[in-house]
């Protein structure tokens, strides 16, 4: 195995239930029901197919865009006065890697200038060779395309490469892809179908580590 692929949001950060927050601040205020249940099978997409998901479920007159952008306000006000909360892990395996002969790469769903401040925001920005948003594909997860692209990158063959996953989409884009990937859950706990896509399931990135350096 020559390469390493991160998620960001729910892997390298715990992002996931702050974005959950998010919504639910601004539907609260709207009086918009149900949030929880589509928030959770957006996790892993981009934003177009996100817009086209929550359209089906809250109807085509529901404002979007509106929302999308107080949900992204109250969001980044909580990274900029609290900062970003990072996952178990993440500075040990990065660092890990940075000696090892893997290459590292991130293939996340979220906009290339999101994505940017928070690596910057972290402190690990250096870390990662090739960076792949959702914003530079059409259809993001659980379609193939971000990770084909990464794989594309990174000069490897899919199957020469781990991704490192928390959501189902996730698990289904990289297994798609060819990719080996491995779990590490979040806000989703994996059915039979995601743990049978995923080459292994670990408890946080110490254990993903751990196996790396196997």
């Amino acid at each position: 195995m020559k390469a390493v692929v991160f998620d960001m949001d729910g892997v390298l950060f715990d992002t996931e239930r702050l974005c959950l927050d998010s919504w639910n601040h601004v539907a609260k205020k709207r009086g918009i029901q149900g949030v929880d249940d589509i928030f959770e099978k957006c996790i892993g997409l981009n934003g177009t197919d996100t817009k086209v998901l929550v359209l089906e479920h809250l109807g085509n007159d529901f404002p979007y865009d509106d929302f999308r952008v107080e949900a992204s306000e109250w969001f980044w006000d909580y990274i900029s006065k609290k900062g970003i909360p990072l996952k178990t892990g993440v500075k040990k395996i990065l660092s890990y890697l940075k000696q090892s002969d893997y290459r590292v790469g991130l293939a996340s769903s979220t906009r290339y200038e999101s994505i940017i401040k928070h690596l910057k925001q972290a402190e690990i920005i250096d870390c990662f060779s090739v960076i792949v948003a959702g914003d530079m594909i059409e259809h993001s997860k659980p379609k193939p395309d971000i990770y084909l692209l990464a794989c594309r990158k990174l000069n490897v063959k899919p199957e020469e490469a781990y991704a490192v996953e928390d959501s189902p989409n996730g698990i289904r884009s990289a297994a798609a892809a060819g990719m080996k990937p491995i779990l590490v859950p979040d806000m989703v706990k994996p059915d039979a179908e995601i743990e049978q896509l995923s080459f292994m399931v670990c408890d946080d990135l110490i254990q993903v580590m751990k196996f790396l350096n196997q």
